[in-house]
């Protein structure tokens, strides 16, 4: 179990930013503890609620006054949380349905969302904690100061309300989806590949000796590969001296009882080591987006998909679903690729992992909606122009190369389906991209 920590405490960090679990739970504590301490604070130095207003409070030694407000509040706060929560549901569920069942958990993850439950769970809370203290037994107590805190409280929440409806209204658009979809997933570049790209590449491949390696390691749960420790599995490869590659990337699914590692040493991967080792993988049912690049363009090929479907007949948001693809590949393609060894010493190659290269991840982005958009011109265009913005961003000749294939790919598609006068304006933008192959 204490081999699993550093994974947990990732897990929960990343939970932290994304769920209605971590967050309004913890707001919700903090809040009603808040009301319990102010209220046994304030009738232990009875002095504290001297200064609340009289015009709030005539007599601060009534405690049915504060009774009905905080009942009051605590009972409307509930009802808004469930007409509203209500609503949000059967959104989700419709945009789930339009666009796709894979962006929900963008939605949990919504930070206005999450505060706006936790204020509102944490005012009930607040109410509900605050409340044994106004009694008239076996004295009158009244906590004049708890309540107008409740009254403030009360007050953040209409407000709350207001920004959250707005936000939700912005929220559920193709294009607010898609733009949030494309800013996470070039974080996540941004957090796997720091360093811009160099020309020529620093260092170069160091072709390893497998043939001689044996599977270890075996997977004890099936699901999805979504985060690798990899600081802790070059540790453990440099304690226990063997070398090791990781069969399967993250993003991929492990079915239970395949193995995971290919080792040099695999003899030395057993028992307590082996769980050492399976404890580096974090494996889930889903998908997320802790290291998964691919994940990102996925959800919003996704869209694209559905907007072009001949039952929501959408291409304006196909189009824009390609416009934000384009951003992702261009930022992908001026970093430089993560490195898929890692050596400890240097010079000593511990862990050889795969990750997903430019064209994997450029035919995860454009291959299906080139499939699926043969005898749309509109969308057809697009993908031409994005292919050329990638292009028109790199020094790369393979990734230029590999754009140039794309497009006429595309071109040959939509020959297909089209007549060739329709074609016309596909083929200038083909040449467009095709010029940048000559450009140094």
């Amino acid at each position: 179990m204490l081999k699993r920590l550093p994974l947990f405490f990732h897990h929960v960090m990343y939970n932290l930013r994304g769920g209605f679990l971590v967050r309004p739970l913890a707001i919700t504590l903090v809040l009603g503890c808040a009301g319990a301490l102010l209220s046994e604070a304030e009738e232990a130095f009875p002095e504290f609620s001297a200064w609340v207003p009289k015009v709030l409070f005539p007599s601060h030694t009534d405690p049915q006054v504060a009774q009905v407000i905080l009942g009051g509040i605590a009972a409307s706060i509930m009802t808004v949380v469930s007409i509203v929560f209500a609503i949000l549901l059967m959104t989700l569920t419709l945009a789930s349905m339009q666009f796709s069942p894979r962006i929900l958990t963008g939605f949990v993850r919504d930070r206005v969302t999450q505060w706006t439950l936790g204020v509102f769970l944490g005012t009930f809370s607040y109410c509900m904690a605050a409340l044994p203290a106004a009694r008239s037994s076996p004295y009158a107590f009244s906590p004049v100061a708890t309540v107008l805190g409740a009254m403030i409280l009360a007050f953040v929440c209409v407000c709350l309300l207001l920004a959250f409806i707005h936000h939700i209204s912005q929220a559920i658009s193709v294009n607010h989806i898609v733009d949030r979809i494309a800013t996470e997933t070039e974080a996540i570049i941004d957090d796997l590949m720091p360093s811009a790209q160099r020309y020529p590449r620093i260092g170069g491949r160091y072709p390893l000796e497998r043939s001689t390696w044996r599977p270890a390691v075996v997977n004890e749960t099936s699901g999805y590969i979504r985060y690798v420790d990899r600081a802790r599995l070059l540790n453990l490869t440099k304690t226990y001296h063997v070398q090791v590659h990781v069969l399967r990337r993250v993003g991929h699914f492990v079915p239970a009882g395949t193995p995971l590692l290919l080792a040099s040493r695999p003899e030395r991967l057993t028992g307590e080591v082996s769980r050492q080792f399976c404890a580096v993988f974090d494996i889930g049912p889903t998908r997320t987006l802790q290291q998964d690049v691919e994940f990102g363009v996925l959800q919003i090929v996704d869209i694209a998909l559905r907007a072009i479907s001949p039952a929501v007949n959408d291409p304006t948001s196909a189009i824009s679903c390609i416009d934000q693809l384009s951003r992702i590949m261009i930022r992908f393609a001026s970093r430089d690729p993560v490195e898929p060894l890692f050596f400890d010493p240097p010079g000593v190659v511990r862990v050889s992992m795969p990750w997903i290269s430019f064209e994997g991840l450029l035919n995860s982005a454009f291959e299906q909606i080139r499939l699926y958009a043969k005898g749309d011109v509109a969308v057809s265009l697009r993908l031409l122009r994005a292919l050329t913005d990638v292009a028109s961003t790199t020094q790369n000749s393979d990734y230029r190369k590999s754009l140039v294939e794309m497009g006429k790919h595309v071109i040959a598609g939509c020959a297909e389906r089209l007549a060739e006068n329709e074609l016309k304006d596909l083929r200038l933008r083909q040449e467009t991209l095709e010029s940048w192959i000559a450009i140094s």
